[in-house]
């Protein structure tokens, strides 16, 4: 029987996986959660594949003997396509990855022409080859970089202005590829882009529509939990890799999504 006082553990590389929480509260508010951050690895997107599995596995096996948690969630893309398999090799918990949201922008594209934007190391993922030959074969997708995104999205977070070049540089970078000018539908392939996604909308101008994971994830923990007690006997918090005196900018932010406080890892 489930302890009900185990956290749902999320984890990212930084602050994206916030975009997932806020889906969660919605179906289970009740739920005890511990978030995680790897402050000090950010950004995954300009790693190496063996550089981000070594390091994703490592911190979730000392995440998990810490907190024991019923759940883990990689609330990234960029970890998950790359170490999901790995890890749940390794640890005996349900573990719940991101992948990017191609099946349901296929659905909803009425162009046929689908933008993803994501890090460099996703988009380059045979992951995202075999999700667009799954749900995707009839449609054009094209991918863009867009690692500068991930710092504007911290930025913001921290109450700073990012730079509007930025989303102007993302929208060009689908838009001047072959068949970009049909783009109808972008696929939001990080979780720290719909922190920007009313900058992105603004760059790539009006009747686009943006679909990213984050409700899809949070259905998947609230099946995976079904039938499971929750009880929440201290408040949820943050978990840092990084220097804890830069999480002073943060701490706004971080309790806007219900975490009253910071530990390090």
């Amino acid at each position: 029987m489930t302890d009900p006082a185990a956290p749902i553990l999320l984890f990212d590389s930084g602050v994206g996986g916030l975009t997932v929480l806020a889906e969660l509260r919605k179906l289970l508010p009740q739920a005890p959660v511990i978030y995680a951050a790897d402050t000090a690895g950010l950004p995954y997107g300009e790693k190496t594949e063996a550089e981000v599995a070594a390091r994703v596995a490592g911190l979730l096996g000392r995440l998990a003997e810490r907190y024991s948690p019923r759940l883990i969630t990689i609330a990234c893309n960029t970890a998950s396509t790359i170490a999901l398999g790995m890890v749940r090799e390794v640890l005996h918990v349900p573990i719940v990855g991101t992948v990017p949201a191609i099946k349901p922008a296929a659905s909803l594209t009425q162009t046929g022409v689908i933008g993803l934007l994501g890090t460099a190391a996703t988009i380059r993922q045979g992951y995202v080859d075999r999700l667009q030959a799954e749900f995707a074969a009839d449609k054009t997708l094209i991918r863009h970089a867009c690692p500068e995104l991930v710092a504007a999205a911290e930025a913001k977070l921290r109450g700073a202005a990012p730079d509007p070049a930025v989303f102007q540089t993302a929208a060009e970078g689908l838009r001047r590829q072959p068949g970009g000018e049909g783009i109808d539908t972008v696929v939001l392939a990080c979780t720290h882009f719909p922190l920007v996604a009313d900058e992105l909308r603004a760059a790539l101008g009006p009747g686009i529509m943006f679909v990213d994971g984050a409700t899809g994830i949070a259905r998947r923990i609230a099946h995976l939990t079904q039938g499971q007690g929750f009880l929440r006997t201290s408040p949820d918090i943050a978990v840092l890799t990084g220097d804890l005196s830069d999480a002073a900018s943060l701490l706004p932010a971080l309790a806007a999504y219900g975490l009253e406080g910071v530990e390090p890892l």
